[in-house]
């Protein structure tokens, strides 16, 4: 499921259970709107998995607490835990080796 946060209470509630692909990204960023069908296909794909997508300029203290330097950051989080940190376009096939090694 592809996820728009709507509030940082939203964020704890939601990565705290399963497998949960965060995308920090900034609607001015061209490789973060490159990344967008990406992540709707393995959304798609994989019903086991929730993508979160959090605008960093709405989030600020969110992309802080991640250390979010650039943009578009993956953060990978398994019951409510970060486990992986990834920066930059990624395709598809990436995205789904990303996610295996939480499973």
């Amino acid at each position: 499921m592809l996820i728009h946060l709507g509030n940082t209470n939203q964020f704890k509630e939601i990565v705290s259970k399963g497998v949960v692909l965060v995308d920090f990204f900034a609607t001015w960023c061209g490789p973060c709107r490159m990344l967008g069908p990406e992540l709707e296909k393995l959304a798609e794909k994989d019903p086991t998995i929730n993508v979160v997508k959090i605008d960093v300029d709405e989030f600020q203290e969110l992309a802080a607490e991640f250390n979010v330097r650039a943009v578009p950051t993956l953060v990978l989080f398994k019951d409510g835990e970060a486990i992986t940190t990834a920066s930059g376009f990624r395709p598809l096939a990436s995205l789904e080796q990303l996610v295996a090694s939480a499973k």
